[in-house]
C-alpha cells in the first residue's frame, strides 16, 4: 500500500476487510454489513482493478475467490492474483500503464 500510494499519489486504493480470524459475533456483524467471502483484498477504483494477494509459496485461490474473480472479469474489471508484493507491484504497474493510454 505504501509503495502504491507513493508511486501513484493521485490514484486511490483501498483494502477490503475480508480476511483474518474473527469472533463469531464480529463475523456475524460484518456479514450483516455486507462483507462477502472471496472478494479480492484490494481495489483500485480508477482502474477498475482488484488485487488478490497470496503468499509467494503456497496460498491458493479458494472456490469463493474464483467465483468472484470470474464475475468481476465478466463485468469488465481487471483481477490480479499476485504472489507476493513484488509481483503485485509489477502487475499494478502494467495495469497502470494501460490505464494511462
Amino acid at each position: 500500500m505504501q509503495w502504491f500510494r507513493r508511486t501513484y499519489p493521485s490514484v486511490w486504493i483501498f483494502a477490503i476487510p475480508n480476511g483474518d480470524a474473527r469472533s463469531r459475533s464480529a463475523a456475524g456483524r460484518l456479514k450483516a454489513e455486507g462483507v462477502s467471502s472471496g472478494v479480492p483484498d484490494l481495489y483500485i477504483p480508477a482502474w477498475k482493478c482488484w488485487v488478490e494477494m497470496k503468499r509467494q509459496k503456497g496460498g491458493s485461490v479458494s472456490p469463493e475467490q474464483k467465483k468472484w474473480h470470474e464475475y468481476l472479469r465478466s463485468i469488465g474489471d481487471t483481477v490480479i492474483v499476485a504472489r507476493g508484493c513484488e509481483e503485485a507491484m509489477r502487475e499494478c504497474q502494467a495495469v497502470g500503464f494501460r490505464a494511462r493510454k
